[in-house]
């Protein structure tokens, strides 16, 4: 049975991804969308190297029952905004995935924007760490973070991985 999804080919200690997303820019800087980056409706800007930046304008759909941001959405604000700083350092053919990031909550986020600024710390060999912060509309600091990625790369299928 083949599917339309695009296929990973993986060794068997690689995490596995059913459709990697390289998150890379585009002609004016700005990243290719993903489903749920329009779902969320962030914006992906810059093309500095090590370095990547979410903006999102909060809406009622946001916000938790308390009337704030939900954590869910600042959390993959941050790390939408880490996979992009990550992306600016790989080489061709590498993509990345989320190992750990960790989120200290600030202050509260009601309306207005909010942007992600995340910077890569130290890239190794097969890891990546990195810092974001999260500031509203009015420059405020709502949240920061530090995270680590993995470094991953696309594998050739073998003649044995065609067949299944």
């Amino acid at each position: 049975c083949r599917s339309s999804f695009p296929r990973v080919y993986h060794s068997p200690h690689r995490p596995v991804s059913s459709a990697p997303m390289s998150i890379g820019n585009n002609i004016n800087g700005e990243s290719p969308s993903f489903p749920l980056q329009e779902f969320l409706g962030m914006k992906l800007t810059t093309d500095e190297p090590g370095t990547g930046v979410a903006h999102l304008t909060l809406g009622e759909q946001h916000a938790n029952p308390n009337g704030v941001a939900h954590g869910a959405v600042i959390f993959a604000l941050v790390d939408t905004a880490m996979g992009k700083a990550t992306m600016s350092a790989l080489d061709e053919g590498n993509y990345c995935a989320s190992v750990e990031v960790s989120l200290r909550f600030i202050r509260p986020a009601t309306e207005g924007s909010l942007t992600a600024v995340a910077t890569v710390v130290k890239r190794g060999r097969s890891i990546v760490h990195l810092e974001a912060r999260v500031h509203d509309t009015d420059q405020r600091l709502v949240a920061t973070s530090a995270g680590t990625f993995a470094i991953l790369t696309k594998t050739t299928p073998s003649n044995d991985d065609l067949t299944t």
